[in-house]
Parts: structure tokens; C-alpha cells; sequence
């Protein structure tokens, strides 16, 4: 078995239930109380106790519409809404821990990046280096009926769109302001020196952005990236960008293949492939017996809701299963999403039955990902077994209930990764980029935002 370094990221959102509906009924679930800075706080120190690398927070703007080509059932089961600002939370978890990182889920369809490029440099000073930026380009149309967007965010061109927000930000980041530029000289009363502030001057074909970066460099300039696409334009993308990727697949199989496309094409980009982290999701059940984490699975799944669960699988394949019967095999239903969905599953689950209702079972606890089922050895003999052979670095681990699934995690399966050498005892020191790569706090040198670093003009 490898001795990969592991990787461990929280997966939650700031809403009820997030990836498992209908569990918010579960008398140990706390998914209710979403709305509270204690829930927040009080997860985020449990994940730094674990020694978790991050807590990476998803966000959607807009409404699961697709299921019965309305919005009851989505908001009766509360299927990602109500839904809050995930940036508001990150002040407060940063002020009471102080390791873990943030990843903050932002589109850039929704957003400026003038405006966008300042509330990350605001987080990165307030965290000390501790915020990561999950890039997002938005899929749900119900969001762009209710923000004056216009036509040129049309789906064949989010990622060009994003490409060129991108390059503003790298340029806000990375070219405004030169090291050293503030000086905070109270003698001759100059904070900081004018003649190493710049503006941007950027024209492009979506954005024209000439002015100066309003925030002095933090601690990262640039925010550790991470990215989710996983469309050849997305894979295209992330290589291009990411510094972390995030997959929902539920094979090894499926999960192979995107690794290999995704290390392929970020060599394309004149990249290290082994620098781009890929992160899998999951969902892990664990009990001190095989039986306990059986009987708490068994548990679990009762509560799992049908049209919840529904509301979540129509809004991400974009196909309506109100349409379909609930124990009707799928597998000869030939749309384009549910094959590929239904073909990851097939490789996971080769005899298995796949109906709405068995969908609905299987993604009800924690998304699409894998579940894993056991003891604390058997939970790491899969974590290790999915490592080896698939060439992923780590997990984005969702929960069933919260935060009950995290407090297994870190009591039960964090000391047996650390007992096999897989996972850190403790944090590294410096900002989020140093912890998970330990180098610099700034850009690789072979990532494409590197190119935008101003050099220190020389004095005259």
C-alpha cells in the first residue's frame, strides 16, 4: 500500500441537509442550526482537532427547479435551500482556530471580479493565509432569471468567461501592488509609495478593469485554487488553473480515468501533474465494530427523503425523474446525463438494479461518492485502496448527519491514518498554499497566474 500523503477535506454548505435529504430529521442532526455562528464555529474547531487541511464550503446560486419542473418539492424537503452566504461565516472560524483553511465556493458568473478580487484579499489578511477559492462557473438556470447577466453568459461560454476572470484577478493579485510597496514611514508621513502601485489596465472581450488593485498584497496575493468541472472544457479548465480538484464519482473506475485526462492535460500546460491535488468525495460510516457502523448506516438510511434526494438528481442531471417510475430499471433510458451518471454507477455496483428509487438510496447519504461503511481499519484500508488505484491525493468528505459524521471521523478514523503514517499529527506552519505543499505561500512558478507577478522595477 502507498504512503501517500492524505488529503482530508470537509465538505459542507450553509443550509439544512446539504448532501443527504431528509437526514436534517434525524433526532443527532444539526444541519438545522446552519444559521448560527456556534454551529460554525464549533465545526470548524472540531475539524482543526482532526487535523483536517480544510473545511470547503459549497454554495448555489438558485433553485433545484428541474423535478416536476417546479420548486415545491425542493423547498418543502429543503434541497439547498434556504440558503446562505458562505463567505459571511469564514471571519468567525478564522478568529477561533488556527490551521485549517477555508474554501470558499464563489462563480463567476454571479460576481464582478473588481469587487470579487477584494473580498478574497480581505479574507486572506483576516485568516493570516488561510482561504482557498473553489472556482465555480454556476449550472442552475433559475439563478441568471434573477440577476441581469444578459446573453453573453450563455453555458458554451462560462469557462471562456471565467478564463478571462480569471486573468483580472490574476492581474488585481499578483501585478497591482509591488512587494514592499507599503512602507508605513510615519516620519516622512508616507503609508504607502505611489510609485509602486499600478493599475491594471485591462481590456478584454468581457471585462475592462483599469484600475488599481484597493487592497494591499496579503499574505497568499492569490488564494490556494481549487476547481470541480469535470466536462472536457472543466478538465481544460482545472488543469489550467486549479491547485485542487474536486470529483463526484462513484467508481474507481470513473475516478481513474478523470485523474489521468485531468494530469495529461495540466502537463499540456507546461505544468507539474503531480502538483494538481485531486480530492474524491465520499462519505464515510464508522462504528468500533463492523456491525455498529452497519446498524448506524441501517439507521441513517430511514431517513433518507425520496423527492429530496429526486430534487437533488434532477437538478444535477437536468432531467426531471417525476417523469420516471420510482422502481422503473433505468438502463435503457438513453439521455446523455443519465447514462453517464448510470454507467459510473454500473462500474461501482455491476448487479445492482438501478431504478429512481435505488438513485435516490445511493445518493441520499452524501451525493454521488462512495460510502464507506466499517471500522476505523476498514474505513483506511479504502481510503488506501482508492489512493493506489485511482492516483487521487485525498477526500472531500461529506456527512450524513452533522456534526455527528465529522465527530466519528476525527475520534475514530483520523488516529488510524496517523497510526499508518497517512496523516499529518500536526499542522505545518505559514499559509494554506505553505500546509498542503510545503513551499511558498505565492503561486507555483509553472502555474499560469505565476506570469502576472510584477518584478520590482528598479530604482532610477
Amino acid at each position: 500500500m502507498s504512503k501517500k500523503r492524505i488529503y482530508l477535506n470537509a465538505f459542507d454548505m450553509n443550509c439544512v441537509g446539504h448532501q443527504s435529504p431528509g437526514l436534517w430529521k434525524h433526532p443527532n442532526d444539526q444541519s438545522d442550526t446552519y444559521n448560527t455562528i456556534e454551529y460554525w464555529v464549533n465545526l470548524a474547531r472540531l475539524l482543526e482537532k482532526g487535523k483536517f487541511d480544510g473545511l470547503f464550503i459549497a454554495d448555489v446560486i438558485g433553485l433545484y427547479d428541474v423535478y416536476q419542473n417546479n420548486r415545491e418539492a425542493t423547498i418543502r424537503e429543503a434541497t439547498q435551500v434556504p440558503v446562505n452566504d458562505p463567505a459571511m461565516l469564514i471571519s468567525a472560524m478564522a478568529y477561533a482556530t488556527e490551521h485549517i483553511g477555508f474554501g470558499l465556493t464563489a462563480s463567476s458568473t454571479f460576481e464582478h471580479p473588481y469587487t470579487f478580487a477584494r473580498r478574497i484579499s480581505t479574507l486572506d489578511h483576516l485568516t493570516k493565509g488561510r482561504i482557498a477559492w473553489n472556482i465555480v462557473t454556476s449550472y442552475l438556470e433559475s439563478g441568471t432569471k434573477n440577476i441581469e447577466i444578459g446573453d453573453k453568459f450563455e453555458h458554451s461560454k462560462r469557462y471562456d468567461i471565467a478564463d478571462e476572470y480569471l486573468e483580472v484577478c490574476y492581474k488585481l493579485w499578483e501585478s497591482s501592488w509591488e512587494d514592499g510597496a507599503v512602507v508605513r514611514d510615519a516620519e516622512r508621513g508616507v503609508f504607502t509609495d505611489p510609485d509602486k502601485v499600478h493599475e491594471i489596465g485591462h481590456q478584454g472581450e468581457y471585462f475592462n478593469v483599469p484600475g488599481i488593485h484597493l487592497c494591499e498584497p496579503s499574505p497568499q496575493r492569490t488564494p490556494v485554487l481549487y476547481q470541480a468541472g469535470a466536462s472536457p472544457r472543466g478538465t481544460q479548465f482545472a488543469a489550467k488553473h486549479a491547485e485542487l480538484t474536486f470529483i463526484s464519482t462513484p467508481s474507481k473506475e470513473a475516478t481513474a480515468t478523470y485523474v489521468k485526462k485531468l494530469r495529461a492535460e495540466a502537463a499540456k500546460q507546461g505544468r507539474d501533474p503531480e502538483s494538481l491535488k485531486v480530492l474524491a468525495l465520499a462519505t464515510v460510516i464508522v462504528g468500533n465494530t463492523e456491525e455498529e457502523a452497519r446498524a448506524k448506516y441501517e439507521d441513517l438510511a430511514q431517513y433518507v427523503s425520496y423527492e429530496g434526494a429526486m430534487t437533488l438528481l434532477s437538478g444535477w442531471s437536468g432531467i426531471d425523474f417525476s417523469e420516471f417510475d420510482p422502481d422503473e430499471e433505468l438502463k435503457y433510458i438513453e439521455t446523455n446525463a443519465i447514462k453517464s451518471m448510470l454507467e459510473g454507477l454500473t462500474k461501482a455496483s455491476p448487479n445492482k438494479k438501478w431504478t429512481p428509487r435505488e438513485l435516490a438510496n445511493f445518493a441520499g447519504i452524501g451525493g454521488l461518492g462512495p460510502v464507506f461503511i466499517g471500522t476505523p481499519e476498514t474505513v483506511a484500508d479504502l481510503f488506501e485502496e482508492w489512493i493506489d488505484e485511482t492516483d487521487i491525493d485525498g477526500f472531500n468528505l461529506a456527512y450524513a448527519i452533522t456534526p455527528g459524521t465529522f465527530e466519528d471521523i476525527v475520534e475514530l478514523v483520523i488516529p488510524e491514518l496517523q497510526k499508518r503514517g497517512l496523516f499529518k499529527k500536526e499542522y505545518g506552519e505559514g499559509t494554506l498554499r505553505e500546509k498542503l505543499f510545503g513551499e511558498s505561500p505565492y503561486l507555483r512558478s509553472d502555474h499560469t497566474g505565476h506570469r502576472y507577478k510584477r518584478i520590482a522595477e528598479p530604482v532610477k
